[in-house]
């Protein structure tokens, strides 16, 4: 058995609620369902814009996907590995990892996150993962202060990157942006971790390591030229959740494109089925090599029953590789892909990044969103006590008097607007034909 240790909260909890046999894992996945945060997620941008098309998946759509791929991964590792089965005794915590992955993404996708990330560059940057973070343990007001107070290994396993910005800040000179119109993403890309505003939190989720594992698991690499740098491990719980995530980027993204007419067979014949054909992988080499005709099939059956498939490949193509340098099972053991699955999964990301991330129609509605963003902030930050709600008003006045990161609490307030609210929002401010704040509510 992992240890008890894993399952304390940072506030303790003696609830004596009526019959309440859930296991704390049970707990975290309910407190993340019923959580505005999650909520929010219905009406923040995937990849395709909102409106676009009543097929397109959201961010919440997204995540309920990831969570049934994680659990699939979860009922396949149990059978491979029964000597393993105690790192994988609860569902609900890699449902509670899944569900919560992308909470602290912004409005408007990859656009709002590199807004965001320009306008706090002074400030301690801004990224969806340590956002994400913060809102569990900081922002969402399940408690008063430690956010949604979920258990020490739940919060191990949402840590994707896990160490501070200060120490994956490196300082790069950059071209001089004269107006929020020129910023290009490619230059200003986030520092991948958790805010130092969150660093006690984080302590905290590691205290039960031992110093080597500690040390080693904060381990970093720089991976090139003008780049942060990047931690180098995850918990096995994590990888799981990673590889759902990935799988459903890949192949539910790939599927809304399908269906949109963004990608056509011609498209999948030269960038995959071409790339796959030759894979040591039998498997592979034969459903690659037939799966585009069912994939954009006419008859929707046909369609699913590939994306099934492919899902299917993926999950079952899993296995645990273990780094014998680490004594914690939760650091030594990690999820990963047999290779020539990985490298399909890469290439199939590739494709959908390639045919439909970097399309100029999704970067534009990426643009107009970083706009939006920036220009808020400029806002809010103009003269925050006049203009930010009332609640807001009372966090950045206490960080303000506390000698606290202000710019940080607009930050907070703006990332969790869905992109409808902040583009009305936006419009109300800056519109002189917008209508009254109070149809906002």
């Amino acid at each position: 058995m992992t240890s008890a240790v894993w399952h304390d909260r940072r506030l303790g909890e003696h609830k004596q609620r009526r019959n309440d046999h859930r296991s704390p894992y049970q707990r975290d996945r309910a407190r993340i369902l019923h959580s505005a945060a999650f909520r929010r997620l219905q009406a923040k941008t995937q990849v395709l814009g909102v409106g676009m098309n009543d097929f397109y998946r959201t961010r919440l759509t997204h995540s309920l996907e990831v969570s049934q791929i994680g659990t699939g991964i979860c009922a396949q590792l149990k059978q491979k590995y029964p000597a393993l089965n105690y790192l994988l005794d609860s569902m609900s915590l890699i449902e509670s990892l899944c569900l919560a992955h992308d909470i602290g993404h912004p409005p408007f996708g990859h656009g709002g996150e590199v807004a965001l990330n320009y306008i706090m560059r002074n400030d301690g940057g801004f990224e969806g993962n340590g956002q994400t973070f913060r809102i569990l343990t900081a922002l969402e007001p399940y408690t008063e202060h430690f956010g949604m107070n979920l258990c020490r290994r739940t919060l191990l396993g949402i840590l994707k990157y896990p160490a501070c910005h200060a120490q994956l800040y490196q300082s790069h000179p950059k071209p001089e942006v004269v107006s929020y119109r020129q910023l290009k993403p490619s230059q200003w890309r986030p520092v991948k971790g958790i805010f130092d505003e969150d660093k006690a939190i984080l302590e905290w989720v590691l205290n039960p390591l031992c110093p080597e594992d500690k040390a080693l698991f904060l381990a970093t690499k720089t991976l090139g030229d003008n780049e942060h740098k990047r931690t180098l491990y995850k918990s096995f719980d994590c990888s799981i959740m990673e590889l759902a995530d990935d799988t459903a980027y890949a192949i539910h993204d790939l599927e809304d494109a399908i269906v949109m007419g963004i990608v056509t067979q011609a498209m999948w014949k030269k960038d995959v089925e071409q790339a796959l054909i030759n894979s040591e992988d039998a498997w592979i080499r034969q459903e690659f090599s037939t799966i585009g005709d069912k994939l954009f099939a006419l008859e929707h059956h046909q369609r699913k029953d590939a994306i099934g498939t492919l899902v299917n490949g993926f999950v079952t193509a899993i296995m645990i590789d273990e780094n014998s340098h680490f004594t914690e099972p939760l650091l030594r053991f990690n999820a990963v892909l047999e290779p020539p699955f990985h490298k399909a999964l890469d290439i199939l990301k590739q494709f959908v990044y390639t045919h439909v991330i970097r399309k100029p129609e999704i970067q534009m509605l990426e643009y107009k969103g970083q706009q939006i963003v920036m220009e808020l902030f400029e806002a809010f930050a103009s003269d925050p006590q006049r203009l930010l709600p009332l609640n807001t008003q009372e966090r950045w006045q206490i960080a303000v008097n506390e000698g606290q990161n202000s710019h940080r609490v607009i930050a907070d307030y703006i990332s969790g607007m869905t992109d409808e609210f902040a583009a009305r929002l936006h419009q109300h401010l800056f519109s002189a034909k917008a209508g009254s704040l109070i149809d906002l509510q």
